[in-house]
């Protein structure tokens, strides 16, 4: 699973896509405060001062690339989950697609989980409407499975949503973070996602007949 690149954008678009394509791999190699923008303009192919044209500081642009990765990636998860019906199996194809594309887009799981945390202005400041839409995007299909009768009711579903991205983010980190071979966290995802359906199972012998 891959996460699309949008369509060229126009009137210098193109060059700020490279400036945040820059940003990604350097944010990742060296960390958000050992950056230098210095570093992301090569990369990037551009003088210095460019960068500047298109973002006001190191933490704008570290918030606009967010931004950007978290659009495309709220889009994968869509694409993932709409041929699916039943609401546990999508709940499932939502925490596996997730956590794949921690797996083959490490760059940006490591922009997303881990640097976006040093940026003051983005923990304080930022509204964060993307992650919003993630949460909605989560809630919504767990609001389905409790529709459906398949799903706990009495937990909320934005709740519950809030604390299985808490899960996939845990995992996601500890997958970054560690040293010498990476555990299967793609397997992985299929444990986690049959903890978290038994967890919120509802009525009498449903994780039985239909986990």
């Amino acid at each position: 699973m891959t996460v699309h690149s949008p369509e060229p954008a126009k009137a210098g678009g193109d060059k700020r896509e490279r400036i945040l394509d820059a940003a990604e791999h350097v944010f990742a190699e060296h960390g958000f405060f050992a950056a230098r923008v210095s570093e992301i303009a090569k990369r990037a192919g551009v003088a210095d001062g460019t960068i500047y044209l298109y973002f006001k500081s190191k933490d704008d642009l570290l918030i606009s690339l967010f931004e950007s990765r978290m659009e495309r990636v709220n889009a994968a998860l869509a694409e993932a989950i709409a041929p699916i019906a039943r609401p546990l199996d999508k709940l499932r194809t939502f925490i596996r697609a997730y956590l794949t594309l921690v797996a083959e887009q490490p760059s940006v799981a490591e922009v997303l989980t881990v640097e976006l945390r040093q940026s003051s202005k983005f923990m304080k400041e930022y509204s964060n409407p993307r992650f919003a839409e993630f949460l909605r995007q989560l809630a919504a299909v767990i609001a389905d499975g409790q529709a459906a009768g398949e799903l706990d009711a009495s937990v909320p579903a934005p709740l519950a949503a809030r604390a299985i991205f808490g899960v996939l983010d845990e995992l996601a980190l500890s997958w970054l973070l560690q040293r010498g071979e990476k555990f299967d966290i793609v397997r992985a995802a299929d444990w986690v996602g049959g903890l978290l359906i038994h967890g919120l199972a509802g009525g009498p012998g449903l994780q039985r007949s239909n986990a």
